[in-house]
This record gives structure tokens, sequence and C-alpha cells, in this order.
């Protein structure tokens, strides 16, 4: 990505809708402008088990996917939901996960996104903006959408939860607790292993796994976790999956989404497989223009792999258009 422009990055940290809890929300846009409308405003929501900051402000090859979205003319917006990257973490991750139910249900994941959501548009002065959400953040910005469709100009999704008739992989093992730990230097095995043997040394651009690493622990608070490369991950989005899409109960009702839509989708995507993504595009009856884009060679972590531009141009053209 080449270009001239100066991005500006403001961090916020604002107040959850219960006391001791604040939330990151990161800004990146054109140096010098400040009004930039509905069609270029835009909200990024995380998923399950990484940050906002991880997913879509770790630079690979000089640029993240708010920097290119930043240079593309956006105002964009990052939010942690708590638990999650720079925002507080719930009392109840300082004891023993087993000590707690799970912790950060979707519902309070939606509340969390929605009081982000308000601030952009309340500092902003404007109505509506856009959305986009990742796999557990595909199920709060598809259920804030469906319930809240007048904030929401187009909504944007990368491998959307849906219900499933095969076991899901976050949703098998034990009963959890409070929250889980998570060795973030072992995903990679696990993130290239949804690739053909053949391809999966050429996945993930050179150096990308080590920053994308870096940017991922540099946020826990535990020096100890922080130290062995591992991150805590709050359990009420897996406890969600088991009972919600893992017994083929919706969490929400995707035709209740009237606005326009695009699904990315990857060819390797085992956590969310091509049926049940298939399934739940048939399931957007109310959008009245929705869109699919199936990425080659794309696991469900696309947003940081080698074909990544091409979900971003999509996003960006699809977002920016009249």
């Amino acid at each position: 990505m080449t270009s001239d422009t100066v991005i500006q990055t403001r961090d916020f940290m604002i107040p959850g809708d219960t006391p001791d809890i604040e939330l990151h929300v990161r800004n990146k846009r054109p140096a010098g402008r400040e009004n930039f409308g509905e069609a270029r405003t835009v909200v990024l929501m995380h998923g399950a088990t990484y940050s906002s900051g991880s997913l879509y402000d770790t630079p690979i090859e000089g640029y993240s996917f708010m920097d290119y979205l930043a240079h593309a003319g956006f105002d964009v917006y990052a939010v942690d939901v708590r638990g999650y990257g720079e925002s507080t973490r719930p009392q109840e991750m300082n004891l023993p996960a087993s000590q707690s139910e799970p912790l950060v249900r979707t519902e309070t994941g939606i509340r969390d996104f929605t009081t982000a959501v308000n601030f952009v548009l309340r500092t902003s002065g404007i109505a509506r903006l856009n959305v986009i959400g990742m796999s557990w953040g595909g199920s709060v910005t598809g259920a804030f959408t469906a319930r809240n469709g007048h904030k929401v100009r187009k909504l944007g999704l990368i491998a959307p939860q849906w219900v499933s008739d095969r076991p899901i992989p976050l949703g098998a093992g034990a009963t959890p607790g409070g929250y889980r730990v998570v060795r973030a230097a072992d995903a990679r095995e696990r993130w290239v292993g949804a690739a053909p043997q053949w391809k999966r040394d050429t996945l993930i651009p050179d150096g990308g796994f080590e920053a994308w690493l870096d940017n991922t622990v540099r946020t826990e608070p535990d020096p100890t976790l922080r130290a062995s490369q591992s991150i805590r991950a709050v359990n009420g989005p897996v406890q969600d999956i088991r009972e919600f899409w893992a017994v083929g109960k919706p969490f929400y009702d995707p035709g209740q989404i009237e606005v326009p839509v695009l699904l990315i989708h990857g060819e390797w995507d085992v956590d969310v497989p091509l049926a049940l993504a298939q399934d739940y595009f048939v399931h957007l009856t109310g959008s009245p223009d929705k869109r699919w884009l199936e990425l080659g060679e794309a696991t469900h972590m696309l947003v940081l792999e080698k074909n990544r531009r091409h979900a971003y141009d999509a996003l960006a053209g699809f977002l920016g258009e009249a």
C-alpha cells in the first residue's frame, strides 16, 4: 500500500454501562480532517478470542486493516469489549477461572458495542455509521444491527457465527469457567493447519505472525502470562456457542437485518465452514442488497493473511458506495 496520507491515531477510554468498566476505542483517520459523514465512518468489532487491536491493527507488510481504511479516507474506530485488549477486565478475571460463570456473554458484548457506537455517533454528529464484525463479532454486530438498524448504514461480516449440526471447534471441551488461558505462541499451528500442507508456509506474510503475536500479548495485564506469550480470553462467547449455535438455536434472526450486507468467507475456514456461511447468507432475507465474497486460499484469520487485501478492497468499496 502506497499513500502520502498522514494518519492520525487517537485512543479513548470511555465509560461502560457497568461501574468500574472502561472500554478502549482506537480511532485512525487522515490527519487534518474532521468531518467524514456516514459513508466514511466505520466501527470494527473483534471475535471471541483476540482483541480488535490484535486483528485489525497489527501492521503486516507495513500496514494494518485500520491503516488501510484510514488511507482510503475512512474515520475508522475499533472497540474492545470488556475483558479484551486494553479495556477493563471484569474483577472475576483476577480470581481462578473456576470461581465464576463464563464471563462476557454475547449480550454483554452487544451492550459494550452499543456504548462504543453511541460514542462515535455522538462525537461525530452523525445518525448512522458502517459496522464490520468478524466471527463472534459477527454475532455482536449482527444482533446489534437487527435491533438498531436505524443506526447502521451498511454491515460487513467476516465469517459470522451461525447454527451448526457439526461440532464447533471453540465450543468443544470441558464446561468452561469464567475465562481460559490461550497460548498465542501456539496459535500458528492451528492457524496454518487449516490450509493444505503445501500452502502453509506462504499463508502468512513474512514476519506477520511474529508481529501479530507481539501485538496480541502486549495488552495482557498479567506479566507471567505475558512472558509465556499467553493471554486470558473470557468464556462467555464459548458458552453462547453451546447454548445457541451448537444446538440449532439462532442467537438472533439475520432476517431482521434490513441494511446492505457484504459477507466475506475464506476457502479454508474450519471454524465457519462454507455450508454454514451459505446457510447464514440465505437467512439474510431482510437485506435490500446482500453480497458474498469467497476468498481463495484464506482461513478464519483472513484479515491477517496473504490475500487480505482482496477483503480490504471489497469492504472499502462496499462501504464507500453511495
